[in-house]
């Protein structure tokens, strides 16, 4: 279904029932889709909200404007339109910056955060010349697998989910492509997740050549107060589909903790 949210219409996927309910925010070239692994296994415990952000899968493009501020309005305005009472974010690398920010603001409902292999608050130190090389790393069909082999994954996709990575990667609005490195991904939100008071979770790939375990704990852990970090073992960036089982296990448990 589509949801008219913050002047753009957000596609979400709901599935599963529960008194709590997982929102899940997608990576920088993913979807709702990126999800369907953990979501099979959670959504018999939990309603599962997975939404496509702003210029991703199959939500509209919008204005061009892809800051995180923006991306975190966008999910919120889904959150209030399904009248959601108790629900837990689950953001995974750009969806985990916006999931901090969202958490920052303190809305209503929310119980807990899970940061799965999140984009640190503070503004990224790759310079200009590498960001750039980013930019296009979802140019073509084989730019994308060179991605995934060689950067985004430590295990093995199979070959669905392979294919599915290429799509949404190829199939993101241009400017969406180009605004996470060239812009959001330098967005400086340090001084609004000390404002955070919920539970929150950072899981941490071990073998992940993104968002590394030490920049993690420096950039993250150190930051949000009272949060507590995890580790999968030989895993890469791309944990939702990489160590699907593993991940939804640590989501439940720490729901279950709240």
């Amino acid at each position: 279904m589509k949801i008219q949210s913050n002047g753009v219409r957000i596609h979400v996927c709901e599935a599963g029932q529960g008194e709590t309910a997982l929102v899940f925010l997608h990576y920088w070239g993913g979807s709702s889709r990126t999800w369907h692994r953990v979501i099979d296994a959670l959504s018999d415990q939990f309603r599962t909200i997975a939404t496509d952000h702003r210029g991703w899968g199959e939500s509209d493009a919008g204005d061009g404007n892809y800051d995180v501020s923006t991306l975190a309005t966008d999910a919120q305005g889904v959150i209030a339109a399904l009248d959601l009472k108790r629900y837990v974010l689950v953001g995974h690398s750009m969806g985990g910056k916006v999931a901090q920010l969202i958490a920052s603001r303190r809305p209503e409902g929310l119980v807990g955060v899970v940061l799965v292999a999140p984009a640190a608050p503070s503004p990224s130190p790759w310079p200009f010349e590498q960001r750039e090389q980013i930019s296009h790393a979802y140019d073509s069909r084989e730019s994308v697998l060179w991605s995934v082999a060689h950067v985004l994954t430590a295990k093995a996709l199979s070959e669905h989910d392979l294919q599915q990575v290429v799509e949404d990667s190829l199939r993101g609005a241009p400017a969406a492509k180009v605004a996470w490195p060239m812009k959001t991904m330098m967005e400086d939100i340090t001084g609004a997740v000390g404002r955070i008071r919920v539970p929150v979770l950072i899981v941490a790939g071990e073998l992940d050549k993104v968002d590394l375990v030490d920049t993690l704990k420096a950039e993250v852990l150190a930051r949000i107060p009272g949060a507590t970090m995890q580790t999968l073992p030989g895993t890469g960036h791309l944990s939702p589909l990489e160590s699907s089982v593993p991940l939804a296990e640590a989501i439940a448990e720490f729901v279950d903790t709240l």
